[in-house]
């Protein structure tokens, strides 16, 4: 019932209600992008490319685009070119001082960097392209291009796929701007669960079909909802560092001493959040890269191997990197000796520990001691689909037990939760101020 009662007072907010309809709005319009072929495809003959991304990476790539990707969609690509272009850019923000310098301008600064990774996003976007088409023309029978010429097939393709990426990127910004909620992350989300319940469909007739039937089912979704479960608690834990202000005196007269007020410092079991599986599914496309350039036994050999995103050699180089990278992106998005100096300035402290260097080593190594359970406990969820894998889940629906297909869900679920209850609250301050007033003016 109070679940309820929430839901009617978030649509009695005409505000609220208008943020939730134009999020749902753009994210109808970028699905149904996400089902128009590229001028010049034979949407019949798709087949082939389905079945390319029935698994490995490709079929990770798929799953993150909703299904564009084996649709040969306008929207192809996705939102992926901007993510990689951010990611490009706050890793340079680490070391090239014009960034530096932009990051520490405030709004301004935000804005410039804004505009860089949107011309970013457009130069990935122009080489992905054709890297996408000529994936077309090496997967696809040749009566499936309807377009005479070849070069204008290709050049009115890579515009079209450079303009989806803008205009979803668009969306995106739009969404967070004036929806609710990060409108990249739901983007990512939607394509997601787009196609949750076909993989889900798949999964009840295997069972149905081979073994297990209907108890089987139910035992594979306790143990997804025990995982998401782990996974908010995994984006939401914190580690409360106590922090403790000085005594201040107040005039006006005479003196009043104020005690100190006590405080906390947050510091989340996982700050890095879903970057380092991120990082890691990226960099775990090179070795295959790589040893395609060789015709080998050995290169054929680890080539398989890391395209198989179930295999073990894969899950077990993809375990240690997201510990690797979460140790990294943590380092560089929480910076503990900047924390220290605003701690010192603001006169709070942390009982026993000196401000100053001796705040900055505590809060790093609380972090390090924090970081590793976040890790190891991140590694775990990343590989958790290719385990159940091995105890007889299909392929498709085992993508939604872990790895970035989960994290992204429960963390933006959270996140935009989080942004409606402060709209209520906020809702409920006015109303609060306004009964004020009111009485004020009676009295």
């Amino acid at each position: 019932m109070k679940f309820i009662e929430t839901l009617k007072s978030v649509w009695k907010i005409e505000e609220l209600r208008s943020r939730i309809l134009l999020t749902l709005g753009l994210l109808l319009v970028y699905r149904f992008g996400a089902q128009i072929v590229l001028p010049g495809v034979d949407a019949e003959q798709l087949a082939n490319l389905a079945s390319q991304t029935d698994g490995g990476l490709l079929g990770l790539l798929n799953a993150f685009t909703g299904g564009a990707f084996s649709n040969a969609s306008v929207f192809a690509l996705g939102i992926m070119p901007y993510i990689s272009a951010s990611i490009v850019v706050q890793l340079m923000g680490i070391a090239v001082p014009y960034l530096q310098k932009l990051q520490k301008e405030g709004e301004s600064g935000r804005k410039k960097i804004t505009q860089i990774t949107r011309w970013l996003t457009i130069g990935i976007t122009l080489v992905q392209g054709p890297g996408y088409i000529i994936n077309l023309f090496s997967t696809l029978p040749e009566t499936a291009f309807l377009m005479s010429s070849q070069t204008l097939f290709i050049t009115s393709s890579v515009i079209i796929l450079t303009t989806g990426c803008i205009f979803a990127m668009w969306m995106g910004e739009k969404i967070t701007e004036n929806g609710v909620g990060n409108g990249i992350s739901l983007l990512i989300m939607v394509g997601i669960i787009a196609r949750m319940p076909l993989a889900f469909v798949q999964e009840f007739s295997s069972r149905f079909n081979e073994s297990g039937g209907l108890i089987m089912v139910l035992i594979e979704l306790a143990i997804w909802f025990i995982i998401i479960l782990a996974s908010v608690y995994l984006v939401m834990a914190v580690r409360k560092i106590p922090v403790q202000y000085a005594r201040r005196n107040a005039g006006g007269g005479y003196e009043r001493s104020f005690s100190g007020a006590r405080q906390f410092i947050p510091l989340k079991l996982n700050a890095s959040g879903v970057m380092p599986i991120i990082f890691a599914q990226a960099i775990m496309f090179v070795p295959a890269a790589v040893a395609g350039l060789s015709d080998s036994d050995w290169a054929v050999s680890v080539q398989n191997a890391f395209q198989d995103i179930f295999g073990l050699w894969y899950s077990i180089v993809f375990g240690l990197l997201v510990i690797i990278f979460t140790y990294f992106y943590t380092a560089i998005t929480v910076p503990t000796n900047k924390m220290a100096d605003d701690l010192k300035r603001s006169g709070g402290f942390i009982p026993g520990i000196r401000p100053g260097t001796d705040t900055d080593s505590y809060l790093d190594k609380i972090m390090s001691q924090i970081t590793l359970p976040g890790s190891v406990f991140l590694a775990l969820i990343a590989i958790f689909p290719a385990i159940v894998v091995k105890l007889g889940v299909q392929q498709e629906w085992a993508l939604f037990y872990g790895g970035t297909s989960l994290l992204i869900m429960v963390g933006v679920a959270i996140d935009t939760i989080q942004q409606i209850n402060s709209y209520l609250l906020n809702r409920h301050y006015d109303s609060l101020i306004k009964t004020g007033k009111n009485r004020k003016a009676v009295a």
